[in-house]
């Protein structure tokens, strides 16, 4: 048995030996290197065209290159209710708890792979009740009875020696694959904070035209009521009462389309912080609790690309399919082996592991295949083809990710312009509203003068705060596209 316990102990001198070689050893298949950044330092025309402001008074936004974005990013419109809707999603929207156990399985399933770097070993037990063949010409020499029990209890281990670095290179894969779903989780995050953000600003805006638009039902209301009062005192037509009652039923039926998209807004929003509609929430928005941001941040493209969570989850899908094609090369290689048993076999359990009843045993094997059809090779193949289609995703990626930008920066200055001219279109429509009430009261005017006025102005309203909503939302656009923040998080990205 002391015998057994020596040779057992250089077994593991020689499997240790073996595993520092191996560690150290060059692994199959290319090394992967973060592709290089865009060395672009703008976005085209969409940047080049933005003056140094965009819109002007309140409503002034200045690009501020390497703006800090913060990790709440939407706390930049100061609103509390805004904020609150927010961290509920972000608690509850099951798209999160789903990207959450997609990292974890994956977190899981590299510390399973990367146990292939050591030893396996199995512990074994057997008992065996036989019979000798009396009838044989070999009769049993110890004892009479023919029957006997034998037991049998043994450590077996096995060890793949990662000569060509495969198993390492499936490591490398299965890590990637995990940081590929930790960026996931980041993009899942910003998704979703971005649409409680839009949601709100539009359920804002919505709210803002179906009171702009009951006001122009009150005033056509009022202008038919003069038409008619007229058309009795025969300073009307019929034809002048019919045209008023039509331009009342257009206004009338322009509310119950944008009730039902204030509806269905409410219905998105409250799936969105991951309750069922019965569970509407409280929170309701109007543009006047919202706050424009007077600094919007801006990155160069080489610096967009590490804070974007689409654009590194590509990276890291890049650098699986790169340890992949490692693997399939190392799987062409030959395959090594070593194998050793310990252990005790006797007669009777009380005599196991007493002397003279121990056995061991020491082994490799080298395996190399001579004929699969081209199996091996037609996976190598595929696993070259796999990196080049996760190359290509990747540009595809940096692509689009330049191109949000692009298209955020130009809608905000389109958006400035907007909202411009329809502020200068309602102050006018304001001020003549003023004056005509003015001259109303000094007899100079008549109610119906003052009443079209009035429907003027609430036009234009209704521009504004379409030209105001779609400047929030392409502030929080323009956030998103830049990445959220979440790189500013002092634990950089979600464990």
């Amino acid at each position: 048995m002391a015998k057994s316990v020596r040779a057992m102990s250089g077994a593991k001198t020689c499997l240790g030996a073996c595993v520092g070689a191996v560690l150290s050893a060059c692994a199959a298949g290319p090394n992967f290197h973060p592709p290089a950044p865009p060395q672009d330092s703008s976005y085209g025309k969409a940047q080049q065209t933005i003056p140094a402001a965009i819109g002007s008074g309140n409503d002034t936004q200045r690009l501020v290159m390497g703006l800090a974005i913060p990790e709440q990013w939407w706390t930049v419109f100061e609103s509390p209710k805004l904020n609150h809707l927010v961290e509920e999603a972000l608690r509850a929207n099951p798209d999160v708890d789903a990207a959450k156990a997609a990292l974890r399985e994956a977190h899981e399933l590299y510390l399973a792979q990367w146990t292939n770097l050591l030893p396996s070993v199995d512990g074994g037990f057997n008992g065996t009740r036989a019979k000798y063949p009396i009838g044989s010409i070999t009769a049993p020499t110890v004892a009479s009875d023919p029957t006997y029990n034998l037991y049998t209890a043994q450590l077996s281990v096995s060890y793949l020696p990662d000569v060509f670095g495969g198993t390492r290179r499936a490591n490398e894969a299965a890590k990637a694959n995990e940081d590929a779903n930790r960026f996931q989780l980041e993009a899942t995050y910003l998704t979703l904070s971005s649409n409680v953000v839009v949601t709100a600003i539009q359920e804002a805006s919505l709210r803002g035209q179906i009171d702009a638009t009951n006001r122009l039902v009150q005033l056509q209301q009022q202008l038919l009521d003069a038409v008619q009062r007229q058309r009795a005192a025969g300073t009307a037509s019929e034809l002048d009462v019919l045209t008023q009652q039509s331009a009342l039923a257009q206004t009338v039926a322009a509310l119950p389309p944008l009730r039902k998209q204030l509806g269905q807004t409410r219905d998105q929003l409250t799936a969105l912080i991951g309750h069922l509609p019965a569970a509407e929430p409280a929170e309701q928005f109007t543009l006047a609790e919202l706050t424009l941001p007077r600094e919007l941040p801006l990155s160069v493209p080489g610096a967009l690309v590490a804070q974007r969570p689409d654009v590194r989850v590509a990276q890291e899908n890049l650098h699986a399919a790169s340890a992949e094609v490692g693997v399939a090369l190392a799987n062409m290689l030959p395959q090594f082996s070593i194998d050793g048993t310990l252990g005790s076999s006797a007669l009777s359990i009380g005599d196991l592991f007493t002397p003279y009843t121990g056995f061991w045993s020491l082994g490799g094997s080298l395996t190399q295949t001579l004929f699969d059809a081209g199996a091996l090779l037609h996976r190598k193949r595929a696993a070259d083809a796999a990196l080049d289609q996760a190359a290509a995703q990747y540009r595809a990626a940096v692509i689009l990710a330049c191109q949000n930008v692009a298209d955020s920066l130009q809608a905000l200055q389109e958006d400035a312009a907007a909202l411009s001219a329809s502020a200068a279109a309602a102050a006018a429509a304001q001020r003549t509203l003023e004056l005509s009430t003015r001259q109303h009261g000094l007899g100079t005017l008549s109610s119906v003068a003052v009443i079209a006025a009035e429907q003027s102005y609430q036009q234009a309203v209704i521009t504004q705060v379409l030209a105001q909503a779609n400047r929030y939302a392409d502030t929080a656009a323009l956030i998103q596209a830049l990445g959220g923040g979440w790189w500013n998080r002092g634990g950089a990205v979600r464990q």
